[in-house]
């Protein structure tokens, strides 16, 4: 395969370098850019000869464009009437727009790209004054801006370079990368993050990958994702001995997503009873001890947890010399027991979330929780990756190799509202979970990706565990220094770039891509479920003749209607 970043035929110029920029990794050249090509982000380069004499021709080396400043223009008086364009100005009085409009470039130096390392290196030193400067084709950006090749397998082709026409390079991600490493996808609100998330479900899920993948929709946006069996793109015929494939979506109802209550711990009672006296504390966590001890690997209730309160207070009381009276502490931590748990759809003594069942090869499954109280989400989010962790990390090791602890493939679960359950400055129940998995996962197959249009409001060290990121418009201060701060890899001029961003534009840094990119998303496959009530066109339709029609034959005493009133 011939070296993308080795010189082929050479295309025309586009300018001549200048001299060394700010620092040592940038320099500046001047163009006319009568195509006015030269975007902010673009790409260029130069020749490097190879002074050792070994190549047979002279290396690309990339860099991006990251600033453009005007060094001739045309005189004020030109501009003076604003009915004249200033090139009739010009052609009046034989002025030469074109060898009086010039621009000066600052570049980024990239480097030269090492096939074998899969990797920029860097020449350390800017290139001579006078070098030719070319415009980087699409056939070389294609071959090294991204990781993978389209459609192949580990692939995730989530758009294309946003400063070329559509299509044109497209953006790969590694799945591998991205799985492994963790990801994350930062932006405001409206921006288009749900929509790129759900781009890269739909890549996730299609033959080429067949991936386990689980959703916390928080606010029930992904329902629409189970479309992805109406189309031929996520299936694939059988090859020989090979089975067919058809992606499956599983979409949870709020009611079917149970925790059982056996499956809480300590810090999962301090957040679901907020507010417990140290008395209470103390009493509760011998209790749970004693349930867990008595009950073993069988499940066990709120009534069983009562119980073990109740015992546990009389065997203090019988061990207790001075014989203090615990019956108020007992009555108000069994109440308040019964009233968090009992009549609960959430917390169950014998249901749960079964991970076999979520969790399998060319499944997506969402859990939606638009109808869970933030607080039982948070421990919803925690007790599974706790058990997420431990079954992986049980089935790694070779302690189990059957049963509902039995998960013998990586996992990829995206977070929606990450900021929810890992919070800056803050620490709930979900938080130190989700750490673990982010610093440790990776080793046991278990990849996260967290969405969050509040980067200010998500904990830092969370945030700069994801290796991955996307990052789309954010137009607040305060988020866009908690994007610089937490992750590496961007440089400044492409984080400048982020209140100019338009809705579906994103930039993607990390170990997905060999460079930092800015990509446009490509279109759903899908239908989007993530877009915002239409309020005044939903007012019009209620005036609308055939709608109140509806609603006139729907209030008829014939039609059924029990409320109906004749007299009014």
């Amino acid at each position: 395969m011939l070296d993308p970043t080795m010189a082929r035929p050479r295309f025309k110029p586009v300018g001549i370098t200048k001299g060394p920029g700010e620092s040592t990794h940038e320099y500046t050249f001047v163009s006319r850019d009568d195509a006015q090509e030269l975007k902010n982000g673009e790409y260029v380069y130069y020749e490097l000869s190879d002074p050792d004499g070994t190549l047979t021709q002279p290396r690309r080396v990339l860099g991006r464009v990251m600033k453009r400043v005007p060094l001739k223009l045309y005189p004020d008086s030109f501009l003076a009437e604003p009915e004249i364009a200033p090139s009739q100005v010009a052609a009046m009085v034989g002025y030469d727009s074109r060898a009086n409009e010039l621009f000066e470039l600052h570049v980024a130096i990239m480097g030269y790209y090492d096939a074998p390392s899969a990797s920029f290196i860097n020449p350390w030193i800017p290139p001579q004054s006078g070098k030719q400067i070319f415009l980087a084709d699409d056939e070389m950006l294609a071959n090294i801006l991204s990781r993978k090749r389209l459609g192949e397998p580990g692939s995730a082709t989530v758009g294309s370079l946003l400063t070329r026409k559509p299509d044109a390079v497209p953006i790969v991600l590694s799945v591998k990368d991205v799985v492994s490493t963790h990801m994350a996808i930062i932006a405001s609100t409206g921006a288009g993050k749900s929509y790129l998330a759900s781009v890269l479900i739909e890549e996730l899920m299609q033959p080429h990958n067949k991936a386990c993948v689980l959703i916390i929709d928080p606010h029930g946006e992904y329902g629409t994702i189970d479309q992805i069996a109406n189309f031929p793109q996520f299936s694939a015929e059988a090859e020989g001995k090979r089975p067919a494939y058809s992606a499956q979506v599983r979409v949870y109802k709020p009611e079917q997503v149970k925790v059982r209550i056996s499956s809480l711990d300590m810090g999962d009672m301090r957040h679901l009873l907020p507010e417990m006296t140290e008395k209470q504390q103390h009493l509760l966590s011998r209790a749970l001890r004693k349930v867990r001890e008595l009950k073993r690997s069988t499940p066990w209730g709120a009534e069983d947890l009562k119980a073990a309160i109740r015992a546990v207070s009389k065997q203090k009381g019988d061990e207790d010399s001075e014989g203090a009276d615990d019956s108020s502490t007992v009555h108000a931590l069994t109440w308040r027991i019964e009233q968090r748990f009992v009549d609960n759809f959430t917390f169950d003594d014998i249901q749960h979330l079964d991970l076999p069942e979520i969790f399998q090869p060319g499944q997506c499954t969402v859990l939606p929780l638009n109808e869970i109280d933030e607080r039982d989400q948070q421990v919803v989010v925690a007790t599974l990756l706790r058990r997420l962790n431990k079954a992986r990390m049980d089935t790694e090791r070779g302690k189990v190799h059957s049963g509902e602890s039995y998960l013998p493939y990586p996992v990829f679960v995206l977070i929606e509202e990450a900021h929810h359950f890992a919070p800056g400055g803050a620490e709930v129940v979900s938080t130190s979970i989700l750490k673990q998995v982010l610093a440790e996962g990776r080793k046991f197959g278990i990849g996260v990706g967290l969405i969050s249009q509040r980067p200010g409001k998500l904990d830092a060290d969370v945030l700069s565990q994801c290796q991955t990121q996307c990052i789309m418009r954010i137009v607040n201060e305060i988020d866009q220094k908690s994007v610089a701060a937490a992750i590496e890899g961007v440089g400044r001029d492409l984080l400048d770039n982020l209140p100019a961003l338009s809705k579906g534009q994103v930039i993607i840094a990390g170990a997905a891509v060999n460079t930092p990119v800015i990509c446009r998303v490509r279109q759903r496959i899908t239908k989007h479920g993530g877009e915002s009530k239409d309020a005044p066109d939903m007012w019009l339709q209620h005036f609308r003749p055939e709608a109140q029609e509806s609603r006139r034959r729907h209030e008829a005493p014939l039609n059924g209607n029990r409320d109906f009133n004749l007299l009014r």
